[in-house]
């Protein structure tokens, strides 16, 4: 399964310099990615950098904290979709939901997918800090909200996405929302089981080959590993003969 189309290839670290950007442009292109995910300050690098080829951009809003106002995220996701992003994840207000003020997670959402229109939005859950039925109650937020995408971590904080959360979103929100998995998926065999598992988009900071390359990294690291075990038992035959005629 070739699951370039698959992968926001994602770079979110604050010490990312636009030599950084360029070069995860460079590769999202060679890899045939969905899209680049960056902060929103390198929007318009990505843009120019990807305008001719079929990459999208996609950005983060309330990142990585979701504390902020609701104007705040609403000014920072019109600017993005100005300066040339083509999909927005935001953070959910993580606080407000533990809290149980509901309305103000669902409006706080809200607002920001008014002010985008079109432009598909992920909400961010970061699953690390909730439970399962806060994982249940976002996600009904999130269909209550119309929002395109649920987003299941930030990468920022204590874990990344599970199998288990997976699984717990796609039974809530059924074909309504569309996931995306996103931390600690490193490797082709991993994002497969997340695909496997419900999600519809893998982000990721790895350059994940699809399934030939996949497999023929593996096949390679098992010939090699067949050609060491094939030496060492002739070593040890010849030792043995060594032996053998030493003792007659």
């Amino acid at each position: 399964m070739n699951i370039s189309k698959y992968i926001d290839y994602t770079l979110l670290e604050p010490t990312t310099t636009e030599r950084d950007i360029v070069e995860l442009c460079q590769k999202a292109e060679q890899n045939n990615f969905y899209s680049v995910c960056v902060n929103s300050a390198f929007v318009p690098l990505a843009r120019k950098l990807l305008e001719k080829g079929d990459v999208k951009v996609c950005t983060v809003i309330g990142f990585p904290f979701g504390a902020m106002s609701t104007k705040s995220k609403v000014f920072e996701a019109e600017q993005a979709v100005i300066d040339g992003a083509d999909e927005i994840d935001m953070v959910m207000g993580i606080g407000f939901l533990k809290s149980r003020n509901y309305n103000t997670v669902l409006q706080d959402i809200s607002q920001v997918k008014s002010t985008i229109g079109t432009t598909p939005l992920k909400v961010i859950l970061e699953i690390s800090e909730l439970n399962k039925n806060e994982i249940i109650r976002a996600c009904e937020i999130c269909l209550d909200a119309k929002v395109d995408f649920i987003k299941t971590s930030t990468g920022f904080s204590k874990s990344g996405a599970t199998l288990t959360a997976v699984k717990i979103i796609k039974k809530t929100v059924r074909d309504g929302l569309k996931i995306k998995a996103s931390g600690g998926i490193g490797d082709y065999e991993t994002a497969l089981k997340y695909i496997d598992a419900g999600a519809d988009r893998i982000g990721t900071s790895s350059t994940i080959k699809s399934a030939t390359n996949a497999h023929q990294a593996r096949n390679a690291r098992l010939f090699k590993k067949y050609i060491e075990t094939a030496e060492n038992s002739k070593l040890e035959t010849k030792d043995v003969l060594k032996n053998q005629t030493a003792n007659r």
